[in-house]
């Protein structure tokens, strides 16, 4: 009898995330024609850079243990209601939203929408989305989200530089009143661009010679004002205006767009996204028509498909980083998809009349502040705000002692006085405690409402909006909860999501985001706090990211961890401004160039572009490795520049480059830094690390390796690993101290905080062994899909003894050559198998890269594999003559529903074009429709919602 503490469930979640169980495992290492793991992984990773000891981590909790420990850490957060404002806000996520989007897997864990016939739900939502935005803000165009306001005013800045006909002037204004947090991104974001920057009051806009220009709508002390002569002044020297909008303000105010804005920007969050001490939030982006090919972000478009259905794909600006590299818009990759998704459901669900009400009711109670102030005698310092209001010449220190004990938090960093923001969470009874919170006495509400109801308007009429907002049917369909819920699972069904097959998408590591690591998000402990109150408040919030920092170095093999980087490119420019401060602090500024290899991921040189940096491309040589002979010349070419390589380990090629020691070393010889790109961290956890490797700074993509999920697209977290030496010059922020002096990159001091607990439960129940193993595990899967394909695909590079890392690259383009069909008829045709396609032609043209994670069973990669051999014997049909170069089921893929029920005129059967395999029959999933055209999306641009009539017709 085995003694009780063996008896435990301790290794249940690494069994549960590693998919291959044991005797899969043995079955597969023998198909490879390997003895053991352990053989596996000898011949995989270079013996010099393999860790000497396991990780500390320490043992793997079950996900009993795991919750119960990360609750008490919850319990240390205080939930106080947070009139803070500052561009957060508490909210009520409406029920059937939260359990059926944030919580709901078909929502999460899609990926981003590149192969978009398979993705026309999340790409409606988007569309609704954008939809929203160019109603809200007056403007022509939107995108489908960017990272939070913060970065997306630094975005604008970069947009207005590039379409503004101003080119002598090199001056970016910033009103005095945009949010602090927004100003502090911005300033950071200009410093490398070479931008001079000043903040003023707008009083002294129309004095100044300027590019572009930043206002805030209402201004961050709540100040409503007509812009209007602030932008032409603007306008009249060819300048670009942006305007940091507040989404709810924007209900009930006269959109910035309408007053001349070139740019209208802000956060979503007031749309039923929690605060979550920080993020993730989507932030939303207009523009006007004529500045659509200068826009960041991704935008979704309204094309049609091969039978001339309307269908909606990304337009423009897809993967444009990959393809134009230093010279892309922006360097962004992921944005806030699945948040984007909820707050264009919050708007579904409560149409242009809710919202308006919502809107209203807020307006109304900060009304009845600012009566309740005069009554007082206490001076309101703005005559027109929408939900803020400002009070001057009061005891701050009563006040904040009352509010102490009442459980609130007020606005105390203006100069002799104290701010509060009002909320759709707000009830009566929590302003009648407000009130006696900010002047002493309890007040009579009723009263007070009389008042204000018979008082002169607190917004002039001509700041009013008069136009109707959301007037597209899809605003007005679903008031009921039953036609809310069928409508999200419409679209949820019409998306292929982890929660129906494999995604192996090479560098993206689609992996298991465990049931039990989503569920702390939804806790109000870490849901319901604002980035900005008092620290004593976040305890819970200030252990766990400490514990996680902890975790992370030990896993990286780092001296420290900023956890602000709230996406992976975000993360890569703080980890290269960290390097380029550091250097400036040696009286090195002059150091701006930076080698990556020419198979970098394309984030990698526009992040470089971002941050000053001038990219001088080193070659690879014929297996995928970086050409050692090329960058020992270009360093030394540039000893005198060198600022740093840029380096993804393992390669983008998909192999453990052997010589990654000596290739540090000859970039520290000449006095450069290694960052290496965190991409890949799924081949190295618990076998090797980069700064075990000898980098100097790697950013981790949480959503990657450490389980956060995709959303669709988003959210991420990037936080950045970094050397002793470039640990004084993290990223830090301007509201909230977290340690260092330097600007921030993200808008919260610690990102979006509140996915953090994902990764924290991640790791705490697989512990030191189990993070071993989920590495091996990608390492083996990898390994069994390019042994069982090599005999019909060549796999195009491998290492020493044939071995990839734990994604490979499989050639398509001989195959192209002998019969016509593309990576992209293949890719078209997996949909058909049920899977959605690897990677395509990255990081070379005319391949499939795959990456299976740790988490797909071997009855997953089988059944995988089957779809690849089947078509290599669908394509050899081609090859052969047995079906004809245009009519095939690979490049008429995907097949609908309806075509296989309508007439059909093909020389191969409807089962063969809809049900290749038993398994597919058994379990199908049906694409929406038919394969996209591209090219007509462009050249017809169309990003809202189409007229209801327009699919009537079809």
């Amino acid at each position: 009898m085995l003694p009780l503490q063996q008896l435990t469930q301790s290794q249940d979640f690494i069994r549960r995330h590693v998919g291959p169980g044991t005797d899969e495992q043995i079955a597969m290492l023998e198909a490879m024609g390997e003895s053991s793991m352990a053989a596996l992984i000898d011949e995989t990773v270079p013996a010099g850079i393999r860790l000497p000891q396991p990780l500390a981590i320490g043992e793997s909790k079950t996900e009993a243990q795991a919750l119960a420990e990360l609750k008490a850490m919850a319990g240390l957060n205080q939930i106080f209601h947070s009139y803070i404002g500052m561009g957060y806000y508490p909210t009520h996520l409406p029920n059937v939203i939260l359990r059926n989007v944030l919580e709901n897997p078909g929502w999460y864990t899609a990926y981003t929408p590149y192969q978009p016939e398979i993705a026309q739900g999340r790409l409606e939502a988007l569309l609704n989305f954008q939809q929203m935005t160019c109603d809200l803000t007056g403007l022509e165009l939107a995108s489908a989200s960017l990272l939070d306001e913060a970065t997306a005013a630094a975005e604008a800045m970069a947009m207005a530089k590039r379409v503004s006909k101003n080119k002598k002037s090199n001056l970016f204004f910033i009103a005095d009143d945009v949010h602090p947090q927004t100003q502090d991104v911005v300033c950071q974001r200009a410093e490398f661009f070479g931008f001079e920057v000043v903040i003023a009051p707008l009083g002294q806009l129309g004095a100044m010679d300027v590019f572009g220009a930043l206002l805030q709508y209402p201004g961050s002390t709540g100040e409503v004002r007509d812009l209007s002569t602030a932008i032409e002044a603007v306008h009249s020297k060819k300048g670009i205006v942006a305007v940091a909008a507040d989404i709810m303000a924007l209900v009930a105010l006269k959109a910035p767009g309408e007053m001349g804005a070139d740019i209208v920007l802000g956060s979503s969050q007031r749309f039923g996204v929690p605060m979550g001490y920080g993020g993730p939030h989507a932030a939303f982006f207009a523009t006007r028509d004529a500045y659509k090919r200068s826009m960041p972000g991704r935008i979704i478009g309204v094309s049609k498909d091969a039978h001339g259905k309307p269908a909606l794909r990304m337009a423009l600006q897809t993967r444009e980083q990959h393809i134009r590299r230093e010279k892309a818009n922006s360097n962004i990759c992921t944005a806030q998809v699945l948040l984007a998704n909820i707050a264009s459901f919050y708007a579904v669900y409560h149409g242009p009349e809710g919202l308006a009400t919502i809107a209203e009711r807020i307006h109304r109670m900060a009304c009845m502040v600012a009566a309740a102030a005069q009554l007082q005698g206490i001076t309101v310092r703005h005559a027109q705000f929408f939900d803020t209001v400002v009070l001057d010449g009061v005891d701050k220190d009563a006040i904040q002692a009352r509010a102490q004990h009442a459980k609130i938090n007020v606005r105390l960093d203006l100069d002799g006085a104290v701010a509060v923001s009002l909320d759709e969470t707000t009830t009566i009874d929590d302003l009648s405690v407000l009130l006696e919170v900010l002047f002493g006495q309890r007040l009579d509400i009723t009263a007070l409402d009389q008042r204000v109801c018979s008082e002169a308007p607190r917004l002039d009429e001509q700041l009013r909006r008069r136009d109707p907002i959301l007037t597209h049917p899809v605003f007005h369909q679903y008031r009921s909860e039953t036609d809310m819920l069928r409508y999200i699972r419409k679209l949820e069904g019409r998306d292929l999501a982890l929660n129906h097959s494999m995604i192996a998408l090479g560098s993206c590591t689609m992996k298991l985001n465990a049931t039990a690591e989503m569920i702390p998000i939804s806790w109000p402990e870490f849901a319901n706090l604002h980035p900005f109150c008092p620290a004593e408040q976040a305890q819970g919030y200030a252990k766990l990211i400490e514990q996680l920092g902890e975790w992370l170095i030990e896993i990286t093999g780092y001296d420290a961890i900023c956890m602000q980087p709230n996406s992976g490119a975000q993360g890569e420019y703080a980890g290269l401004l960290a390097i380029r401060h550091y250097q400036k602090s040696l009286g090195e500024a002059h150091r701006d160039i930076c080698l990556i290899p020419s198979s970098a991921h394309g984030t990698n040189p526009a992040s470089a572009h971002m941050a000053g940096l001038n990219v001088v491309v080193v070659d690879c040589d014929k297996s995928g490795n970086i050409d050692v002979a090329d960058l020992k010349a270009k360093a030394e070419k540039y000893q005198q520049q060198l600022s740093c390589l840029m380096v993804t380990y393992p390669s983008t090629h998909g192999v453990y480059e052997e010589a990654i020691r000596e290739i540090c070393d000859v970039i520290h010889q000449y006095g450069g830094q290694v960052y290496l790109d965190g991409a890949n961290m799924n081949a190295q956890v618990g076998i090797t690390s980069p700064g075990f490797i000898g980098a100097d700074v790697s950013h981790l993509n949480l959503h990657k390796t450490f389980a956060i999920p995709h959303g669709g697209g988003g959210p991420g977290m990037g936080p950045i690993g970094v050397k002793s030496h470039l640990a004084p010059f993290m990223a830090g922020h301007s509201v909230v101290n977290t340690g260092t002096d330097y600007c921030a990159v993200a808008a919260a001091p610690y990102g979006s905080a509140s996915i953090l607990p994902i990764s924290w439960m991640y790791i705490a129940m697989l512990g030191s062994e189990g993070l071993r193993q989920a590495s091996e595990g990608a390492i083996l899967n990898a390994n069994y899909i390019a042994s069982q394909l090599s005999g019909h695909y060549p796999v195009l590079y491998t290492g020493r003894n044939g071995r990839v890392a734990h994604e490979c690259i499989i050639d398509l383009r001989p195959l192209k050559e002998s019969s016509g069909i593309s990576e992209l008829d293949i890719a078209k045709r997996l949909n058909d198998y049920g899977f959605h396609a690897p990677t395509m032609s990255f990081p070379v043209a005319g391949t499939l890269m795959v990456e299976p994670t740790e988490s797909e069973s071997k009855r997953e990669l089988d059944r995988f594999i089957e779809a690849m051999i089947l078509i290599r014997a669908e394509i050899a049909k081609v090859e052969t003559g047995g079906w004809s170069h245009e009519d095939n089921p690979l490049v008429n893929a995907p097949h609908t529903i309806d075509d296989i029920m309508g007439e059909w005129n093909h020389s191969y059967s409807r089962d063969e074009a809809a049900f290749p395999t038993s398994a597919v029959r058994e379990h199908k999933f049906w694409p929406s429709v038919n394969r996209i055209d591209d090219v007509y999306g462009d050249r017809h641009l169309f990003c809202s919602c189409l007229p209801m009539e327009a699919y009537q017709q079809e």
